[in-house]
């Protein structure tokens, strides 16, 4: 099998095992496009709308739909943009704080269960950072 179609189907498995464990923790309605934005509000402080959407690499009413369920759902909230008096600021609440760090201890979970993984973790990050030009972004698969 080639080894870009075993990577794409591992990422599955992990990410359905990880969404499924989610669910059974009380977080049914998060999706990869949810979390790759809170992860994004969690490392960046906050984001504009229009950043989100050019990180996430979709429409700005696409990162709008994503925040307004997030804010529905407690993850996210709208707060005043600090330098600029015309942008909201969407900052991620102590939930959704807390459920990026959740899914870090279920991610590591998974990983122990093949201790192998460091081997093919190091080949994987030296062939990122030989071919890569050090920005190759995660964003959500539609």
């Amino acid at each position: 099998m080639p080894l870009p179609l075993l990577l794409s189907m591992t990422f599955r498995l992990f990410t359905d095992r990880l969404h499924a464990r989610l669910a059974e923790e009380g977080h049914p309605e998060i999706r990869p496009a949810h979390g790759y934005a809170i992860s994004r509000l969690v490392v960046t402080d906050g984001q504009t709308a229009v950043d989100l959407a050019a990180y996430l690499g979709v429409t700005k009413q696409g990162a709008a739909h994503l925040t307004r369920e997030l804010e529905t759902w407690g993850y996210a909230t709208r707060t005043r943009h600090p330098t600029d008096g015309r942008a909201q600021l969407i900052v991620a609440t102590a939930r959704g704080r807390a459920l990026v760090a959740r899914v870090a201890e279920i991610w590591a979970e998974e990983e122990s269960r093949m201790p192998e993984l460091d081997t093919v973790r190091a080949a994987l990050r030296s062939y990122v950072d030989d071919n890569g030009d050090g920005r190759t972004p995660m964003r959500p698969v539609w």
